[in-house]
């Protein structure tokens, strides 16, 4: 970590710090409080907003985990962030992915127009990965990319997989940044 990680628990020197502070907690349960949570609370709003924004992309979309994770284990992939990537590939087992397709979404170099990605992916899944990575590599999403997001979601969906892919460069770009769980140094 680039710089020093609060105390573990952190001092709070107001109720509303005392309230962040025992919101993630809450949430992180008895795993305790993780690198991350210890890099955020030195800034106790950004804490919050954090925890606010992430938990509505991670909790509370219409999204199915495995669409989720894909989307968010590409990022990580792609922007080399190893933290997230040890977090959430674990998610995308639970969520039914296989040993090769996880192979192959671990690959930042892979194409997912190939035939190798057709027998290994759902359409739906390839359109959520393509999407990912235009997103992540170029920010700007091509007309034939975008299409074939909406041939497979609706627009509320697209709407989720989109704030998903850029909730989760803006922390993968955190943990890289700072080198959160000394991942990337």
């Amino acid at each position: 970590m680039r710089i020093p990680y609060v105390p573990n628990p952190p001092p709070t020197s107001t109720p509303e710090e005392a309230s962040v502070l025992s919101s993630v907690q809450a949430r992180r349960g008895s795993i305790g409080l993780i690198p991350l949570d210890l890099a955020l609370l030195h800034s106790f709003p950004v804490t919050e907003g954090w925890g606010a924004f992430i938990g509505a992309i991670r909790t509370r979309t219409s999204l199915p985990a495995l669409i989720t994770e894909l989307a968010i284990s590409r990022v990580a992939v792609v922007n080399r962030a190893w933290f997230e990537w040890e977090h959430h590939q674990p998610l995308l087992t639970q969520a039914g992915l296989s040993d090769e397709a996880l192979k192959l979404v671990g690959d930042d170099q892979v194409d997912f127009a190939s035939e190798v990605a057709e027998k290994t992916f759902s359409r739906e899944e390839r359109a959520v990965l393509k999407y990912t990575d235009a997103m992540t590599k170029t920010v700007t999403v091509p007309d034939e990319v975008f299409q074939e997001l909406k041939v497979h979601f609706s627009d509320k969906e697209v709407v989720e997989i989109t704030a998903t892919v850029a909730a989760y460069n803006c922390v993968s770009r955190f943990l890289v940044a700072l080198d959160v769980g000394e991942k990337n140094a």
